[in-house]
Parts: structure tokens; C-alpha cells; sequence
């Protein structure tokens, strides 16, 4: 079993950016694939970006294609989601999540969750 650890929400206004992070409790970050979902009040969770464990294979929800971007680095034990021109309707809180799994894109559920981290965007 691993933990995350999420970082770096905060209130931005639209057109700006943030980047999020998640660290990773575990010696061999190098295995898991991992992601990041949101929610935003009274609508479910929605994925929004998922990275294989060697960092080569991304995926993004087409609502953040072009303006958000995940990036791991192993040796920190880290991932992190670059947002740019970010607008209210990405306002929610934002989960990382990991796979059990190499692959983001193998049709698995999430194993574990961190505790998110809240990202609101002024119109």
C-alpha cells in the first residue's frame, strides 16, 4: 500500500495557471502508473490525466487537452499537473491517484487515493 500527498491548489483567475503535485510513498515509484481526477460540487469525479510508470505514455480527458500537462519524475517520487489557461469551469478539488499497474490505460480502478487538493479559478 502507498500514500499520496498532494500539493499546490490555490485561487488563480482565469487565463493563469497552476501546478499541482503528488508525492509518492513508496521505494519503487518507477512501477505504478498514476493520474489525476477532480471534482467539482455536486457532480461526480472525472478523470483528467493519467501517466504510465516510466513517464512515456500520457492520456488527458479532452476538456484539459492543450492546456494541462502531466510529468513524473521518479527519482523525486513525483508527479505533477502544469495547468495553463485555466478557466472556472476547471474550479474543483483534484485527487491524484495510482494504479497498480504500468500502464495508465489498462482497465483497472484506482488502488489508492491522496486527499486532494482544492484549485479555484475567478472568472
Amino acid at each position: 500500500q502507498v500514500q499520496l500527498v498532494e500539493s499546490g491548489g490555490g485561487s488563480v483567475q482565469t487565463g493563469g495557471s497552476l501546478r499541482l503535485s503528488c508525492a509518492i510513498s513508496t521505494r519503487t515509484p518507477s512501477i505504478y502508473a498514476m493520474g489525476w481526477f477532480r471534482q467539482a460540487p455536486g457532480k461526480e469525479r472525472e478523470f483528467v490525466s493519467g501517466i504510465s510508470a516510466n513517464g512515456e505514455s500520457t492520456h488527458y480527458a479532452d476538456s484539459v487537452k492543450g492546456r494541462f500537462t502531466i510529468t513524473r519524475i521518479n527519482d523525486k517520487n513525483t508527479i505533477y499537473l502544469q495547468m495553463s489557461s485555466l478557466n472556472p469551469e476547471d474550479s474543483a478539488v483534484y485527487y491524484c491517484g495510482v494504479k497498480y499497474s504500468r500502464n495508465w490505460e489498462i482497465p483497472r480502478p484506482v488502488d489508492e487515493w491522496g486527499q486532494g487538493t482544492q484549485v479555484t479559478v475567478a472568472s
